[in-house]
Parts: C-alpha cells; structure tokens; sequence
C-alpha cells in the first residue's frame, strides 16, 4: 500500500545525511558529475519537509546520465524513467514513496538545474517565504496526502506558490 505524503519538523541531520549521499555518489560516478547540488525542502535549514533527501547532480550531456544507471544500482538507486520529465533523469535508492534520497540527474545550466537552485537559495534568504512555504504544505499534505494517489493533486497545489516564488526571485537578480 502507497504511504502517505507526511510533513516532518526540520531534521538538522539532513545536510550530513546530504553530504555523506553526495561522497556515496561521486565515489561512484564523480567523473560524470560536473556539479552536485542539495535541493527541495530539506536544503532549507527550518524547512518542514517529507523525509526524503532530494540530489541534483548535473551532466555535460543527458546521455551521461544513462551511462550511470548501472553504477547508481550498485549504490542500492533505481532509474525511472518519467517521459513527463525529459530535462532530467530521476534515481530512487529505495521502493517508490519511502526511498530515503531521490537523485535527479540533468544537464548543467539547464532550466531544471537553475530553477531548482534559484528557489532553493530564495527560501534559504528569506526565512518568511519558508515558513509560508511550510505551512501550505502542511495544509496540502493534510489534504491530499492520505490517498497518495492524489500526489499529483498535492504536486499541483504547490506549483503557483513556487512559481510566484521563482518570480520574485528573478526579480532581484542583479
């Protein structure tokens, strides 16, 4: 049976938790990494979250990513593949819903790499916006996440929050 979308307190083990998956990963596919970053909620310190430590590693080129697919399964990662998502290739060391970290591999400077840093340091800067952020996951959680087979209904509510979030950060580039 599908586990349910759960919002947990901020763990602050969550940057080691990061940092020691990121060795695991470069260990074993370094020389196709060109950058390796700690993305979603649990890269904000403060941040509720679902337990899950998301990982975006970029690529020269999408078909690097491939070339790790046998690599990351000695790492205990599964690929899926999600036609939805061609920008980038997604790992699961786990079953579906409860895996621990979620890779997601793409090519470097692509819109998915930036847009995922740009709100992750947006949220990072402005503590304010977090604590909105959390609080509405909460209340979207609370809603939809005892059937997950609601999880898009839940994905989906927070798409205009992050893209009103994504817009004011633009806006204060330089």
């Amino acid at each position: 049976m599908p586990q349910p979308i759960i919002i947990v307190d901020y763990n602050p083990q969550w940057p080691a938790m990061y940092e020691k998956e990121k060795a695991r990963i470069l260990g074993t596919i370094g020389h196709k990494v060109v950058a390796i970053e700690h993305i979603g909620s649990t890269a904000v310190s403060g941040l509720g979250s679902k337990p899950i430590i998301d990982i975006m590693a970029a690529v020269r080129r999408m078909s690097d990513s491939l070339e790790c697919i046998e690599p990351l399964q000695t790492l205990g990662y599964e690929y899926y593949y999600y036609p939805e998502f061609p920008e980038r290739c997604v790992f699961l060391d786990g079953s579906v819903g409860a895996a621990p970290h979620h890779l997601h591999m793409t090519e470097f400077l692509s819109d998915f790499w930036t847009e995922k840093l740009l709100f992750r340091d947006y949220l990072r800067a402005h503590p304010e916006a977090a604590e909105k952020y959390c609080r509405l996951k909460k209340k979207w959680a609370k809603k939809y996440g005892a059937d997950r087979d609601k999880y898009e209904d839940y994905t989906e509510a927070k798409t205009p929050f992050i893209e009103a979030v994504l817009a004011r950060a633009r806006s204060e580039q330089p």
